[in-house]
């Protein structure tokens, strides 16, 4: 791989003619610099309540003989807990019998205690729990299991109303921890910047430079904020451009982007490389060379603050240590607080239809072949019990794909004996809908016995689930207790086989699709994406930049971030044709200002809006827009327009992109969003208004080699085919006939 990095350690560089030779030039210090430390905060308590979690809801509930349910929390890389407890409020059904009904807590598969279900009717219990503080993990699960029995001998049926028991959503786990000292090293990057395990949403600040008028310093920021959104994938994150050093919040994390003459504040931080006349230099007073980019930690206000530094002599400097930061392969030679980067390797672009947790781009694969969650090859999956949980599987077309008829799964399972013939199937549904089930019918069990399903054509979307379910009885049951059932067991194998029938189509212009990203993240290194900001961008401006650019990062995942950002005169002919492009600007400084007052609707001057022929004049006009169109430069790209009357309007996308409440809404053509009230929820739906518009007609593009012209008329026609078949026919016989009938006469 075509990367050097050097970390500031005392060592003897030796000459070389190699490609970084240049950076033997460099004189790095003989002693080891003192690293930054993160002086820790004073210990505290946090309070984590249930209903942070989104399977609680309103409450968690428990029916049947057994139930259980599961929470996960995580645990702050610089935390050291010194003690938690489970805090549980609940409620019960009357019927219930407290020497056989109890609650039992776990945390990671421990029992930390039980509780019976005694409490009078209509009274709400409360439950401490100590947790030994040594179970605690940075990823841990707490599972809540309720036994409850409706009679002081035999419940009879399991599915009894009756059996219930609430958890109320105020319940939560207390912690009380004293902060950790904290060392930042570029081998544990992004953290401390962004810490996966946090309980509260990460903040991070960029530090304005001098000008905004520089499309080098706006793709390098852009590049950095996708990297950070794919790295926070599902957490929250919380960006913004901060002007001062001043306005910089006691949670947030700095980033200073720049050269020493963009971000006059690096004087003022304690740093490994002196500034001297604005240049950084090495050891000997040598100038570094504007080709070689710096990446350094550094602390704030008393120590509390990270500060990461990304400069350089040059732009290309920049560019290149952050393009070394955003490419994950690279990242694995880093460590140290500091490292002078002096050449970065230029990764290919993945295929445009290569998109990770997607269904592959091939036309037959394995269960092998899909992931989990966490991004794991699925493989050989065994449940047990006659109420086995289900495998569930992202099944999620790619957003271009159109299923076709014939495509089918060829399940390859096993199951163990034991099992009631009449009763015990395997079943198969995709979003909630059964598709095919299967009676198993060896009381001995059966191995690697197959089920073919048919898969229903245009039913696979970009967020499909498919479900494999065993549905197990036992042979024998037993009239007054619960079964023990755990000899029941089932198994799917993963090399269970797919073949997917598919053509790589889109209706276009289409903001459903944006939900997935597409077509910007096709593919999913946003190569050929470019951002298109107004010639002085404003604040407002680069903070909408900065919520795009993670959203972008969020629904894509790639090994290098190739998004480019550009300023409307700095936007070349050839980034007009080749890429999908996204402008960015308010109505007065809109880098293509035609695409606004286009067909459908448009924000036109004097504050004039239009829809169709309707013509209205708000006063004031505070409404959000996003705007997707073809592109007129090229038919086969994208322009998607975020804008608004003004700044306060344009500052709208800024929710409708951060929150996916908001976010997931999108449809149509076109979306105008306004907040309702002064602190608006996004969980509330009174609280913001959203307008989806249609107009635009969509156009079918290709995103494959077109099929031929005759296939593309019959390819939904396909009933048509006997009587045009027969018209052929009868036009070929009467051509001829004519043709002999001349003959004949002559």
């Amino acid at each position: 791989m075509l990367i050097t990095s050097q970390p500031l350690l005392a060592q003897e560089v030796p000459a070389s003619d190699s490609p970084t030779a240049a950076s033997n030039d460099i004189v790095l210090p003989q002693n080891l610099p003192t690293p930054p430390t993160l002086a820790p905060a004073e210990g505290g308590q946090y309070v984590l309540e249930f209903n942070r979690s989104p399977v609680v809801g309103n409450r968690l509930r428990f029916s049947g003989i057994y139930d259980e349910q599961r929470l996960q929390f995580t645990r702050p890389r610089s935390w050291s807990t010194e003690t938690a407890r489970v805090l549980l409020r609940y409620r019960h059904s009357p019927a219930l019998y407290a020497t056989r009904s109890n609650l039992t807590v776990l945390i990671n598969g421990t029992s930390i205690g039980s509780v019976p279900l005694n409490q009078p009717m209509g009274e709400i219990g409360e439950a401490v729990f100590e947790v030994p503080v040594d179970l605690l993990q940075d990823y841990n699960e707490l599972v809540v299991a309720a036994l409850q029995n409706n009679s002081p001998t035999c419940t009879q049926d399991p599915y009894d109303p009756s059996l219930w028991t609430e958890v109320l959503p105020d319940s939560k786990l207390v912690f009380d921890f004293q902060p950790q000292a904290v060392t930042p090293d570029f081998s544990q990057f992004p953290y401390p910047l962004f810490d996966k395990l946090s309980l509260q949403p990460n903040q991070v600040a960029y530090l304005q430079p001098n000008s905004l008028e520089d499309s080098d310093w706006l793709t390098a920021t852009a590049r950095l904020q996708a990297y950070l959104g794919r790295s926070a994938q599902y957490r929250p994150l919380e960006s913004r451009l901060i002007k001062t050093l001043d306005a910089l919040g006691s949670q947030e994390g700095l980033i200073m982007l720049g050269t020493p003459d963009q971000q006059p504040q690096l004087a003022n931080l304690d740093l490994p490389f002196d500034l001297q006349d604005n240049q950084f230099v090495d050891q000997a007073g040598n100038p570094l060379p504007e080709e070689a980019g710096l990446l350094m930690w550094a602390v704030l206000n008393e120590e509390r603050t990270p500060v990461l530094v990304i400069t350089g002599n040059g732009t290309a400097g920049v560019t290149k240590a952050t393009q070394y930061l955003v490419q994950t392969p690279d990242q694995q030679i880093a460590t140290g607080h500091a490292l002078v980067v002096n050449q970065v390797s230029e990764l290919p672009s993945p295929p445009p239809r290569q998109w990770p947790g997607y269904l592959p781009d091939t036309e037959t694969f394995l269960l092998s072949d899909l992931t989990t969650p966490n991004r794991e090859p699925v493989g050989d999956l065994t449940v047990r019990g006659s109420h086995a949980p289900a495998l569930e599987l992202d099944f999620k077309a790619l957003p271009d794909d159109q299923i076709l008829r014939g495509s089918s799964l060829e399940l390859v399972y096993s199951y163990g004996p034991q099992i009631n013939t009449l009763t015990s199937l395997v079943e198969v549904e995709l979003d909630g809908v059964s598709l095919k089930g299967e009676r198993l019918t060896s009381v001995q069990g059966a191995s690697r016995k197959t089920l073919r399903v048919d898969l229903p054509a245009d039913r696979i979307t970009p967020s499909s689930k498919l479900n494999i379910n065993f549905r197990l009885d036992p042979r024998e049951r037993r009239s007054c207790s619960r079964v023990t059932d755990q000899q029941l067991w089932g198994t799917i194998h993963s090399d269970s086989s797919f073949t997917l029938k598919r053509s790589a189509v889109a209706q276009l212009p289409n903001l459903d699709l944006l939900k997935t990203g597409y077509p910007f993240t096709a593919p999913q290194d946003l190569s050929t994406t470019a951002v298109v900001m107004p010639n002085s961008p404003s604040q407002t401006d680069v903070d909408v930049l900065l919520e795009l650019a993670e959203r972008l990062g969020r629904l894509s995942v790639a090994d290098s971030v190739q998004l480019l950002v550009k300023r409307q005169t700095d936007l070349k002919d050839d980034l007009r044709q080749e890429r999908h492009l996204i402008a960015i600007g308010p109505q007065p400084r809109f880098p293509f200002p035609e695409l606004l007052v286009d067909e459908g609707f448009s924000l036109r001057p004097n504050q004039l809006r239009q829809w169709g022929t309707s013509q209205v004049q708000p006063l004031p006009d505070g409404e959000g827009l996003m705007k997707s169109v073809l592109s007129p430069w090229n038919d086969q790209r994208v322009v998607l327009a975020l804008s608004g009357r003004n700044d306060s309007a344009l500052a709208e996308m800024i929710d409708l992109l951060r929150y996916d409440p908001l976010f997931y809404q999108i449809e149509g053509d076109t979306v105008l969003v306004s907040a309702q009230t002064p602190d608006p929820d996004p969980y509330a739906s009174s609280d913001y208004h959203l307008a989806v518009l249609r107009q635009s007609p969509q156009v079918q593009l290709s995103t494959t080699a077109p099929y031929p012209w005759l296939w593309q008329i019959t390819r939904r026609n396909w009933l048509l085919i006997l009587p045009a078949t027969v018209a052929l026919a009868l036009l070929i016989y009467g051509t001829a006939q004519a043709y002999l009938r001349r003959i004949s006469g002559e």
